[in-house]
């Protein structure tokens, strides 16, 4: 497999905006190193928060009990790439309304890393004994420089949810090519006319990169330190191409899923309303919770060609110490509580998040055999965003989503928007 984690965050307005959505550049406060007091936490938010805030109180109160008088103030912030922007812009240019601790996407690390706003924290987890256990193809993904500014808390990747019941109706076997995958879910739709053939959004990147990767294509290619955009290359138009043909009315229509985000493809399949969706392994528990339980299964989405699995994202979550903090030892503390065995297992059996220590997730994966779609997934080989601190302002800039959109709208055609898409990034990576 290659490197088995190399990341995850979210990607998704083009243009004027670039600047406005940008992390900003981190303002620099007096370090102080308090013992006492209030540490403040930001995690992601998550389509159901639910589980995720059982295992974030019971570290709270571990925490707590190992320092007496200092309480915890946990926040969610948006996972959505431009809201999330916004919030961690904030955070760099007014420690005084920063967190001490916050959960990043890895992708996000690069451009968070420049702007000057997280804290090297290297000789803290040097001296961290169960972060022995941390393979180091992981923690190479949290370094830059030489140094290391976040601990990677779980991974995720994403496979091909689909609705058992409604393929036995319909005769279907679960797809092992794109062109099933595309049959299956005009036939589901024809059945059905209350649920998407299968739920795609505009607005997820991360849905729509598996078709640009299966097809040859990619983000960029790197040349040295230097990126260069390669999103309208033939093979990454084959991908685009791909992906959108699934906004049909027969299948995904436009005015419904344009605008779906990655959430919100979670959210449809979880209550129902679509015979597949591409969802990660974190998004087991909101299934379960939903009216598709029990009538699902999970396999590897499929490439091009039989036998193929379509390259997914290595996703995944860092924890990181901001080097705004005025709580520096507690900060480290309340991070490697959460990062710890006990509870990346406990994250597991809440959300689904596999963990990043090697001993927890050979326990997971041993006892848990709907895992197999992901871990084939990783076996198969993953893909990462371009490792440059301008993938942020990208990212922030929704430009792949954008053109998404502007060829699932009828804006532009595959190669337009294409073209246009390169255009931005190569603005990006050249810092203009």
């Amino acid at each position: 497999m290659k490197k088995l984690a190399r990341g995850a965050a979210l990607a998704v307005l083009a243009g004027t905006v670039a600047t406005a959505c940008a992390p900003g550049t981190a303002k620099t406060a007096t370090s102080e190193d308090k013992q006492t007091g209030t540490v403040k936490v930001w995690l992601y938010d998550e389509a159901n928060r639910a589980p995720k805030e059982q295992v974030v109180a019971q570290a709270v109160a571990d925490f707590k009990a190992k320092h007496a008088g200092v309480e915890v103030e946990v926040s969610y912030i948006p996972t959505d790439a431009g809201p999330r922007a916004e919030k961690m812009k904030g955070a760099f240019n007014d420690p005084s309304s920063a967190p001490d601790v916050v959960e990043f996407g890895n992708t996000d690390l690069f451009g968070y890393t420049a702007s000057g706003g997280l804290a090297d924290i290297t000789s803290d987890l040097a001296g961290w004994e169960e972060g022995k256990d941390l393979p180091q193809d992981l923690k190479d993904t949290a370094v830059v420089d030489g140094k290391t500014y976040g601990l990677p808390w779980w991974l995720g990747v994403r496979a091909l949810y689909y609705r058992t019941d409604v393929f036995t109706e319909l005769g279907l076997s679960a797809p092992t090519t794109y062109e099933e995958l595309k049959s299956a879910a005009e036939k589901v739709r024809a059945a059905h006319g209350d649920l998407l053939g299968i739920a795609v959004g505009g607005k997820y990147t991360f849905g729509a990169l598996p078709f640009v990767w299966a097809n040859g294509g990619d983000l960029a290619t790197q040349s040295g330190a230097a990126y260069t955009s390669a999103i309208d290359s033939a093979q990454s138009q084959a991908g685009v191409k791909a992906y959108t043909d699934l906004f049909t009315d027969a299948i995904c229509p436009a005015q419904q899923c344009a605008d779906l985000t990655g959430g919100k493809t979670v959210e449809a399949f979880a209550a129902g309303k679509a015979g597949m969706a591409i969802l990660p392994n974190s998004s087991r528990s909101a299934v379960e919770a939903g009216a598709a339980k029990g009538k699902y299964a999970i396999v590897p989405l499929p490439g091009t060609a039989a036998g193929q699995i379509a390259p997914a994202f290595s996703g995944g979550n860092d924890l990181g110490v901001m080097k705004s903090t005025q709580h520096r030892s507690l900060a480290v503390d309340f991070m490697k509580e959460l990062a710890s065995k006990k509870n990346q297992l406990a994250l597991f059996d809440a959300m689904g998040n596999l963990p990043t220590l090697s001993s927890a997730r050979a326990e997971v994966v041993q006892k848990q055999p709907w895992l197999k779609p992901f871990t084939d997934t990783i076996a198969a080989g993953t893909k990462f965003v371009p490792k440059d601190a301008a993938w942020a302002k990208i990212d922030a800039q929704n430009v792949v989503p954008t053109m998404l959109q502007k060829v699932i709208t009828g804006k532009s055609d595959v190669a337009g928007a294409t073209k246009e898409a390169a255009a931005a990034m190569n603005s990006s990576f050249s810092g203009k």
